[in-house]
């Protein structure tokens, strides 16, 4: 699995690159977590607002920082 967290490195950003670690490992699965700050690759997934989170090229969730059991959801999902 391949995710990529889109943000300019604001609070929310770091905050949404630490959930997805903790629960990836709650969850025992494997992916590659990426920061993605530059705004050109930003825009290029159509994001507006950040924080986005993306999964495997498909933007899951952006404009907000998402609770610990949906970014569960979203990564179980693939």
């Amino acid at each position: 699995m391949n995710i990529k967290v889109l943000g300019s490195g604001c609070k929310n950003c770091t905050t949404l690159v630490k959930m997805v670690e903790e629960v990836l490992s709650e969850l025992s699965l494997e992916a590659t977590v990426e920061k993605v700050t530059e705004i050109a690759d930003i825009m290029g997934y159509g994001v507006m607002k950040t924080p986005a989170l993306v999964v495997n090229e498909v933007v899951k969730i952006s404009g907000r920082v998402p609770s610990k059991d949906e970014v569960k959801t979203v990564l179980q999902q693939g």
